[in-house]
């Protein structure tokens, strides 16, 4: 069986795409590939410096290439909105790839600058309202696409519908499982309400498997605990690479047959490795109801428009 690589990427010229956390990791690797192939890449970033050093690393591995730095800050819905207002500038009224990417991971209870639990604040809500603000782009030209990164932890997540705001008790594992099953039901709500619409967007999921990258760290450094992120770091000899981990998110963003909600991942080795392909949704993340009610509620707290699209 033929594994989809990188060679594989088709010739993006004309395009336009942006990439959420691409200063590191899964991220950069995305934004790298997607600038060699052609397309105008915006590195969404939250810490100017070191999107400052993403960016002029993508210059100089894919010379030639368009590549633009707008900061965001996903735990902070005004800067959401206003990187919103300078990717519309950037990319001239047209977005063909939104890549959901950044996130955190397995955080001490700590708040967004809105006051939502950091985990289901950053990775899932700064999301939400980064795709609603973009929504007047999308489709514009043609097809688009939006790929929002879950994880295999979302299989066991539970959306609590009456403790989105960890006020009545926290644990880090159960916050991250549940921001990535919203991921999940954030994409099939999206790609249900584009096709009630008849807009031309493609809403797709898709997981990395176990990858080395720094996300594992950000949490045993909040918490103080630097052995638990020396630990981190030595497991990584048991992981892939962040340049495996990108191949399902490039994968689901250019395949051709590509069919709305649907999520991609590694396929080998029990998920961990290999060719991307079809993955494995738990029933949680294939429930409507919840994804309508999710959507509801995530248009209530980003004070967006839930009829948007």
């Amino acid at each position: 069986m033929h594994s989809w690589t990188f060679d594989d990427m088709p010739d993006l010229s004309g395009t336009t795409a942006v990439v959420t956390g691409a200063n590191s990791g899964i991220g950069a690797v995305t934004a790298l590939v997607l600038a060699r192939s052609g397309a105008r890449t915006i590195l969404a970033c939250r810490d100017p410096e070191r999107g400052a050093r993403a960016l002029q690393a993508v210059r100089r591995a894919a010379p030639g290439s368009d590549t633009r730095l707008v900061g965001l800050d996903l735990a902070d819905l005004s800067s959401v909105a206003e990187a919103a207002g300078h990717i519309a500038k950037e990319t001239d009224g047209s977005l063909d790839l939104l890549v959901n990417n950044a996130g955190v991971m397995a955080l001490p209870l700590l708040r967004t600058a809105d006051g939502f639990e950091m985990q289901f604040g950053t990775n899932h809500l700064g999301h939400f309202a980064l795709t609603h603000h973009l929504l007047p782009l999308l489709g514009t030209g043609g097809m688009s696409r939006v790929v929002t990164v879950s994880s295999l932890a979302h299989r066991i997540g539970r959306i609590d519908f009456g403790n989105l705001d960890a006020a009545r008790g926290y644990d880090k594992w159960r916050a991250y499982a549940q921001s990535k099953l919203a991921n999940l039901l954030f994409t099939a709500e999206l790609q249900r309400r584009a096709d009630e619409a008849g807009r031309p967007v493609l809403a797709l999921a898709a997981h990395p498997g176990l990858s080395a990258t720094e996300l594992g760290q950000a949490g045993p450094r909040l918490a103080g605990r630097t052995w638990a992120a020396k630990l981190e770091r030595a497991t990584r000899v048991y992981t892939q690479p962040a340049s495996a981990g990108a191949l399902p998110t490039l994968y689901a963003a250019t395949l051709p047959t590509a069919l709305g909600g649907s999520y991609y991942g590694p396929r080998l080795l029990g998920g961990t490795r290999g060719a991307p392909g079809p993955a494995r949704m738990s029933a949680r993340a294939q429930d409507m109801d919840t994804a309508r009610t999710l959507w509801d509620e995530s248009a209530r707290l980003t004070g967006t428009l839930a009829d948007a699209i």
